[in-house]
């Protein structure tokens, strides 16, 4: 009769119940693993046999036939090795089956019968409270994370002969017990802050108008100007993460095994980086076994691409689903899988090839052609999804020595704050949170202009030579400016100060 013992299976960031049936038949001895096992949990063989061994228990003689169904999702990872063990032993009589269908087993084994940590906990954790199982047994490095899940016995195991004690009755493993909120609350952190910056204060007010509406950014500016400094700090006047969003950010943390020891919780909101020689697959996700990308970690957070010239076209090309839909569809032959990928977009480049373009530093030497040449390396449908564009021009040295530093983070933090939460209440009932979110019905309902202001802008499109679409971008920019000074009206003055955040709109041979 097999035995049966439940585990997981991950698909992007979800999970997926796995049983594990074990049998024994009289044969000649032999370890054969089926349903769809990758490499790595057909090698389990060789650590679940030593684990058992030198815990103290005996390796049955015979054949031993591992399924784990269904047969048709693909088994990746070393977390069976536990289930695997246990369902073993449990075969060849070495303990009861009783509290087998009460629990999902995930962990690796070491070839001394240590249970080690393992990738993907959270998702399988929430996978189990949905299925309605009692309890889940883990490696001891995991149970912070595991523990997030309300309703559910998280029981941590150290060793292979814990988890065969416990679940034979002859050994008690307390569930553990955390504080969500303050493991929340402790786990945030502020990376750097915006005093530190010194001078540029036309882009920090620009940052915080995004940071308040949720809208995308691309910085302007020779090298040194601060545009990194200042991408490193806006997460600092960000809201502080819901628990709701500090577990969807885990969870993709947590399949791609980017936690520390012992923290269970992305509790700050991340901030991304990568390289510009960055693959698609590495920026949106991918692969023969699709994982998410840096598109991906960013959730709920900031993903920063500096030098976006120099990415690859079709890397950008990627990202514009995401940016629209706040999600990334992977589809392969077997199977199509969904990664959240709701971030904000700061992007930052030079003003021309020479980075030297209105620098009254240093000279430029580049042509109309050639600064329009790099300018086109980002595509104009891309563009169309960032909301907010900045010139960030060199510092004088007056104000880098200068004694006064900047505001807080924590000031503007605050307004930040207000601001979001007008928002939720005007977008109560809909399925967007920001400004940056609206959609054409939505910005005629919420963005409507008296006569000064409609014409202010007409003049706007005509004399600086903007782009129709830029009209939308400027009217959902001035709909937060207008919320961080709590008027409940869109007026001139916001009309004026978003068309100065749409610097790439302009006709170039009018700035020559």
């Amino acid at each position: 009769m097999p035995v049966r013992v439940l585990s997981g299976a991950l698909l992007g960031v979800e999970a997926r119940c796995v049983e594990v049936e074990v049998d024994l038949s009289p044969a000649l001895p032999q370890f054969v693993t089926v349903g769809l096992p990758d490499g790595m949990v057909k090698e389990a063989k060789e650590r679940v046999k030593a684990a058992i061994r030198n815990s103290g228990y005996e390796f049955p003689q015979g054949k031993v036939t591992v399924n784990l169904a269904p047969a048709d999702i693909r088994k990746e990872g070393t977390h069976f090795d536990l289930p695997m063990a246990v369902g073993i032993l449990t075969a060849s009589k070495a303990m009861p089956h009783d509290k087998l269908s009460a629990h999902i087993l995930i962990g690796e084994l070491s070839l001394d019968g240590k249970v080690r940590a393992v990738q993907g906990v959270l998702p399988m954790t929430l996978m189990a409270h949905e299925q309605g199982i009692k309890g889940i047994m883990l490696p001891q490095e995991n149970s912070a994370e595991g523990a997030l899940v309300e309703g559910l016995e998280v029981r941590p195991v150290e060793t292979l002969s814990d988890a065969v004690e416990y679940l034979s009755g002859r050994k008690e493993i307390m569930p553990v017990a955390l504080d969500r909120q303050r493991a929340l609350e402790e786990g945030w952190k502020g990376e750097g802050d915006f005093s530190e910056v010194r001078g540029q204060e036309h882009a920090k007010r620009a940052l915080e108008v995004a940071a308040a509406g949720g809208h995308n950014v691309l910085m302007i500016g020779p090298p040194g100007t601060g545009k990194t400094m200042l991408a490193m700090r806006l997460p600092s006047i960000l809201p502080r993460m819901t628990f709701e969003e500090a577990v969807e950010t885990t969870m993709v943390w947590s399949v791609v095994g980017l936690l520390t020891k012992h923290k269970g919780l992305v509790s700050s909101r991340p901030f991304c980086s990568p390289h510009h020689t960055v693959s698609d697959a590495g920026l949106v996700g991918g692969g023969s076994s699709p994982r998410p990308g840096e598109a991906s970690l960013a959730h709920n957070g900031v993903l920063f691409l500096d030098e976006l010239p120099e990415f690859k076209r079709n890397v950008l090309e990627a990202l514009r689903q995401p940016m629209e839909d706040g999600k990334i569809a992977v589809s392969r032959a077997m199977m199509s899988l969904t990664f959240p990928a709701r971030f904000m977009l700061v992007a930052a480049m030079n003003p021309c090839p020479c980075g030297h373009y209105g620098n009254p530093l240093h000279e430029c030497n580049c042509t109309i052609p050639m600064i329009q040449r790099y300018r086109s390396k980002v595509s104009g449908p891309l563009l169309d999804r960032i909301d907010i564009h900045i010139e960030v021009p060199s510092i004088r040295s007056r104000e880098m020595m200068g004694k006064v530093e900047g505001e807080p983070s924590s000031s503007i933090r605050e307004r930040v704050n207000r601001a979001r939460a007008i928002q939720e209440q005007r977008f109560a009932g809909k399925r967007i949170h920001s400004n940056a979110r609206m959609g054409t019905r939505l910005i005629k309902e919420f963005c409507g202009l008296d006569e000064e202001g409609r014409g202010l802008l007409e003049k706007a499109m005509d004399r600086l030579g903007l782009s129709p679409r830029a009209y939308t971008k400027i009217l959902k920019v001035a709909r937060s400016i207008a919320d961080l000074e709590g008027e409940q009206d869109v007026r001139a003055a916001h009309i004026a100060e978003a068309i100065q955040y749409r610097s790439l709109d302009r006709d170039l041979s009018r700035m020559m």
